[in-house]
């Protein structure tokens, strides 16, 4: 495989719903859609959609939940060799309420897995061409990241709300940490962007982002702080945007490009999958958004 990605993958329960309702109020549905999500899960469709060889690499119950993840990421074109399915365990489910105007609000349970990651194959690393983590499984992240750069393969943090023992000993082990504007939050409570960026950076990363839908990426390098503006749509569904923007990044670094043009590339993949419903359907092919990228130059 030219890329693995390494985390959670999610079955989830997505309803479309007029507006989210408030606390203690009823909604009915017009949709209903069960599918695949999780961050590094859908992360690695994206790369296969996109056209690069991948493997997610994680672990799920053995029960009804894991076996549709399974065999739905094998349809997508995702390497599931790795992709373990736990006797006795419970797998990660997800419900995911999506509004008229794009916007969502999703409760998950993370399962109940082993967090013991000695099982991975990680010769497999030697032929990639880059890797990326979410912050599900730290332990998995910790150990394919001191490996892949050991070997110097460039490595991609998806950095969302995690237990903050966590953040130092992954941004120790990636390139890149590109987070969620809740995940930076969570990471440097009452820092503003700089800083916080900054101090991410000084964990070891050379490169240090925070996406932030319609206000576009911020990021951080040698060179100073940067913003790559988002691209306006008319957002249909948001559920995903972020794990495709970080599975196209991490395809777009592996192919040697630099992180500014991956993030470029990375925010158009993302806005055009926001054009359709579900975490998984609108995520474009490469002809689609090479096409959707021509346009908005």
């Amino acid at each position: 495989m030219d890329y693995i990605c390494i985390g959670q993958s999610t079955l989830d329960y997505n309803w479309s719903v007029p507006q989210i309702p408030a606390t203690g109020k009823k909604v009915f549905a017009g949709d209903f859609r069960p599918g695949g999500g999780g961050m590094a899960a859908t992360a690695a469709v994206a790369i296969a959609r996109l056209g690069g060889q991948v493997a997610f690499w994680g672990r799920a119950g053995d029960d009804t939940a894991g076996h549709i993840m399974r065999d739905e990421l094998g349809t997508c074109g995702v390497n599931v060799e790795q992709f373990r399915l736990l006797s006795g365990a419970r797998s990660p489910v997800a419900a995911v309420l999506v509004d008229s105007n794009g916007e969502r609000q999703i409760s998950t349970f993370r399962g109940d897995l082993p967090e013991d990651p000695s099982w991975l194959a990680l010769r497999q690393l030697k032929q990639c061409r880059a890797v990326m983590a979410d912050m599900r499984w730290p332990a998995g992240a910790v150990e394919v990241f001191a490996c892949a750069r050991s070997l110097g393969i460039p490595t991609i943090l998806d950095g969302d709300i995690a237990d903050t023992d966590d953040y130092p000993r992954l941004l120790e082990q990636c390139d890149y940490a590109l987070f969620s504007s809740n995940g930076l939050s969570a990471f440097a409570p009452d820092s503003d962007i700089n800083n916080a960026l900054t101090l991410a950076r000084q964990y070891g990363c050379k490169v240090a982002g925070v996406t932030n839908g319609s206000e576009g990426t911020a990021w951080l390098d040698d060179h100073g702080l940067h913003c790559t503006p988002a691209i306006a749509v008319d957002a249909i569904d948001t559920t995903g945007a972020g794990d495709v923007f970080h599975g196209a990044f991490t395809l777009r670094i592996g192919e040697g490009y630099s992180s500014g043009d991956a993030i470029e590339f990375a925010t158009a993949a993302a806005a055009l999958k926001c054009c359709k419903r579900g975490a998984r359907e609108g995520i474009p092919d490469r002809e689609a958004l090479d096409v959707f990228m021509e346009k908005y130059k």
